[in-house]
């Protein structure tokens, strides 16, 4: 009795553990995203895209972006990137302006691979995305990788700038 309850025991952990890494991505630390940190800015169609990624500190990154035209805001996004369970997650969510959410919850992604200094994410739920990545050729640019919930990709290049300059 005891050995069959055990072997019960034993098959639940194996089967709870396989289900729960299904979508656990490749093993990495937030500290391996610190080529984020910085001001970006660039073109996205007439508007421009500002990117201000905070420094890594509480397992955590975090960015706040702005999309503004005609010295009016259009849209404001916030994303987060934190380690869970070995591996990085990122949720993203985007208000129009005076803070109104574009939809009801966040969008969760999961990491499927990163290098030196590029990241990619999938989408693990509903959302407008499929995928997102950054990377960082070069110290002066930074490149936005989307793929949208239709599969076409976008790559919007930013360019380093100080937050201080006017």
């Amino acid at each position: 009795m005891i050995t069959r309850r055990f072997a019960l025991a034993f098959g639940l952990t194996v089967m709870t553990t396989a289900a729960s890494s299904v979508h656990a991505g490749p093993p990495a630390e937030i500290e391996a995203l610190s080529w984020m940190t910085g001001n970006w800015a660039g073109a996205l169609g007439q508007n421009q895209l500002e990117e201000n990624w905070i420094g890594v500190e509480g397992s955590s990154i975090a960015a706040m972006v702005r999309m503004t035209d005609n010295d009016a805001t259009g849209m404001f996004e916030m994303i987060t990137i934190e380690e869970e369970a070995g591996s990085l997650v990122l949720h993203i969510q985007q208000f129009n302006a005076g803070f109104v959410p574009r939809t009801p919850a966040p969008q969760k992604m999961e990491l499927s691979e990163i290098g030196e200094n590029s990241v990619n994410f999938v989408a693990v739920g509903e959302g407008g995305m499929k995928s997102l990545g950054y990377s960082h050729p070069n110290p002066e640019t930074f490149i936005i990788h989307v793929v949208n919930a239709a599969g076409n990709k976008t790559d919007i290049n930013l360019s380093a700038r100080s937050i201080w300059k006017k």
